[in-house]
């Protein structure tokens, strides 16, 4: 019995173990999920700028020139390695159907898309947005290419979303300025035409005019 309620505390303390750890049986949601494919609206520019024939490594800088009429929230902006292709422009053996993009390293990447394509953030700049016609900072992309082939050409795909537009102001309702008070026979007055209408001055019916608003 002892031993039975040993073995009882010792997997209940494993699990909260494996809790505090972090692991959880629920996948992540991919973050391209909550954002806009944006390819085709802007641009991408792919610079080569470094190359190691050791290794076959190839060292990329990747911005994003923003061609839409919007501005794009900066910080959402990912770009995927979407396919590598050939010198005669394909992306996948002709005999085996495999994709050229499964012989290449990608190193450094920030994470994989539900089809297993590495993706890069775009490192923030000075500024919230990517204004129209501008260009955002270079993601640095290392592909190692393992069959060693002479000439091969990364595309990449670009996902982020629009800075929606500001909400339309309230107009503005002006207080309507309060009707003025109607002038009011004072006490002094009031005493002074009763003191003409006992006279005889004044008659009864212009004392009633006299006292109306």
């Amino acid at each position: 019995m002892q031993c039975r309620e040993s073995l009882f505390t010792w997997l209940v303390g494993a699990a909260l173990c494996v809790g505090a750890i972090g692991f959880s049986t629920d996948s992540a949601a991919s973050p391209i999920d909550q954002l806009t494919d944006l390819t085709g609206k802007v641009t991408v520019i792919v610079t080569l700028t470094g190359r190691d024939n050791f290794t076959s490594e190839y060292r990329y800088d990747v911005s994003v020139r923003n061609m839409t009429a919007d501005p794009l929230i900066a910080d959402s902006l990912l770009i995927v390695l979407d396919k590598i292709t050939n010198l005669a422009g394909e992306d996948h053996e002709a005999l085996t159907n495999e994709s050229f993009l499964t012989r290449f390293d990608v190193l450094g990447q920030d994470g994989q898309t539900d089809e297993g394509k590495p993706f890069f953030r775009i490192p923030p700049g000075s500024t919230a947005d990517l204004v129209p016609q501008t260009n955002s900072r270079a993601a640095a992309i290392r592909i190692r290419n393992r069959d060693y082939v002479s000439v091969f050409t990364p595309a990449f795909k670009v996902y982020g979303n629009k800075r929606p537009p500001p909400e339309p102001k309230q107009p503005t309702v002006q207080a309507q300025p309060a009707p003025p008070q109607q002038r009011q026979t004072d006490k002094q007055t009031e005493r002074l035409l009763q003191l003409l209408l006992k006279k005889g001055v004044i008659t009864e019916e212009e004392w009633r005019k006299a006292n109306q608003p």
